[in-house]
């Protein structure tokens, strides 16, 4: 039998702070990393005065790439991207250090400009992200900062700033001092870089922001670690601040959840995220799904262009683990019907429908494993699979609804996706769904009515149905009883 093998693709970007390849296949519609590996190359904090690089900085980057070289020899080459940015584009002797560093990788090099950077970035944002309307994205690199504002694949406006948290720590954190003094002319100076875009952006507007950065993912992993919610907002990066300005030096800090590697940068790009959260009146921002790499490795996969990347994500999961994608279906409308019984008078956040099809959708994956603990492998496999167009939160929260699909039934656990009253609303529509499609037959669903007057559910079936079916009957007395057990009021009725 002849073996498929799916081809392989790597993107390199050449940063100002970092240098990174990303090497990946294609799978059944989504996207597996081979090899992620990432050199702290700092070639932004080469460039003197007169912007020359270093011997040194170059001399870092050439060695960085020859470990890269090794794992381009088995690439194809039109299935290879290698861009530079901000610190290379400022450098007037770059062409010394590509002349070496195309020879060493084999392969072009190409220097983006900023525009053409910010519109690969929002291409990786878009095609990892979730969520619908205008979006504005925000990526801090180490020589530049892009923004964008988009909707769907399109964006709309696309801005390369010169700021970055590299230059800006050369700058106004020189002396390595975590003073008002520094953390004052870093925000001040961001804001002015900022003012020739505001009238733009604020007229174009938009629904939701991302970040797409190093500093952005810092801040949200001391968030998680501090125990707050995902969601990035302006007293949060403020606290952030304070904590860092509790120290002296640079060398001395050491907030929870902050990692040795990020340190360094951390408070020069805090900074420039301030005055972008002041300046442009941003309310809050969540964590892109992806950023420059994605868009370059995406943009190289043409089958991978799709607008709802929620439903690639779902799509790939059927064909991976082989779902029962029409069963998975009839669980899906039965629950968006009792969702809709439920909806006037519960109200739940705008998320609550494309978090309850995520569980309806993929209720089963632990079958895959095996039947017996099938929540808990569930669980475990959204929790570390990844699920492109679901933030971290939200993949947290349909892992505990799919660990508690079916039998035994527990409250859920701390959660930041959406309120816990909405979580434990989710998860008694989700049980009531897949005991309602027990006979995994179209032709035979219940007739069922769901009634809701505060918590109180009461689900109505017809009698003969119900006599008909004993086994479905006798599992949701007990669903009944369990709910009701864990103070969730549900009265079975037989009409």
């Amino acid at each position: 039998m002849e073996r498929t093998v799916s081809p392989l693709y790597a993107a390199i970007d050449l940063g100002s702070n970092s240098f990174h390849m990303w090497i990946v296949r294609e799978v059944a519609g989504s996207v597996h990393t081979l090899a992620k590996i990432k050199r702290k190359v700092r070639l932004a904090a080469g460039l003197n005065d007169h912007y020359e690089l270093s011997d040194e900085a170059m001399q870092r980057g050439w060695e960085c790439l020859s470990l890269f070289a090794e794992r381009l020899q088995d690439i194809p080459a039109e299935r290879i991207r290698i861009v530079g940015t901000a610190a290379l584009r400022a450098a007037v002797n770059a062409d010394v250090f590509l002349s070496r560093a195309q020879t060493i990788l084999g392969h072009p090099i190409a220097i983006i400009p900023g525009e053409e950077e910010a519109r690969i970035i929002y291409q990786g944002v878009a095609h990892t992200s979730g969520g619908c309307g205008k979006r504005l994205v925000v990526d801090i690199g180490g020589a530049s900062t892009e923004v964008v504002i988009g909707e769907g694949l399109d964006a709309s406006a696309l801005t390369s700033l010169k700021i970055g948290c590299v230059t800006w720590l050369e700058r106004y954190f020189k002396d390595r001092c975590l003073n008002s003094e520094n953390f004052d002319a870093a925000i001040q100076a961001a804001k002015l870089a900022i003012e020739p875009i505001i009238e733009q952006y604020q007229t174009l507007g938009w629904e939701t922001c991302v970040g797409a950065s190093g500093t952005v993912q810092a801040l949200q992993e001391i968030m998680l670690a501090q125990g707050m919610d995902e969601l990035i907002t302006l007293p949060k990066l403020k606290r952030m601040q304070r904590q860092a300005m509790q120290y002296e030096h640079l060398e001395d800090l050491d907030i929870e959840g902050l990692t040795l590697e990020r340190a360094l940068v951390f408070p020069s790009g805090l900074s420039i995220l301030i005055a972008i959260f002041e300046t442009l009146g941003i309310e809050s921002m969540t964590l892109a799904g992806g950023a420059l790499r994605e868009g370059m490795v995406y943009e190289m996969m043409s089958q991978m262009r799709h607008h709802d990347v929620r439903a690639r994500t779902l799509d790939s999961l059927h064909a991976r683990f082989q779902l029962d994608s029409q069963h998975a279906e009839t669980v899906t409308q039965t629950a968006m019907s009792l969702l809709a019984s439920c909806e006037p008078h519960w109200q739940l956040e705008p998320q609550a429908e494309y978090l309850l099809h995520a569980c309806t959708s993929l209720h089963e994956i632990g079958t895959c494993i095996e039947f017996k603990q099938s929540g808990e492998h569930a669980a475990y496999l959204i929790s570390h699979l990844d699920l492109p167009g679901f933030t971290r939160a939200q993949k947290h929260l349909i892992a505990e609804l799919l660990r508690r699909f079916r039998e035994q039934l527990s409250s859920l656990p701390e959660q930041h996706a959406v309120s816990a009253q909405t979580a434990t609303r989710l998860l008694r529509l989700l049980r009531l769904a897949v005991i309602l499609c027990h006979r995994r037959d179209d032709n035979n669903q219940p007739p069922a009515t769901l009634a809701v007057k505060d918590n109180q559910l009461t689900l109505t079936l017809p009698a003969d149905w119900l006599a008909d079916n004993p086994l479905t009957r006798a599992e949701l007395q007990q669903e009944a009883t369990r709910q009701t057990d864990m103070g969730w009021p549900l009265t079975l009725i037989e009409s």
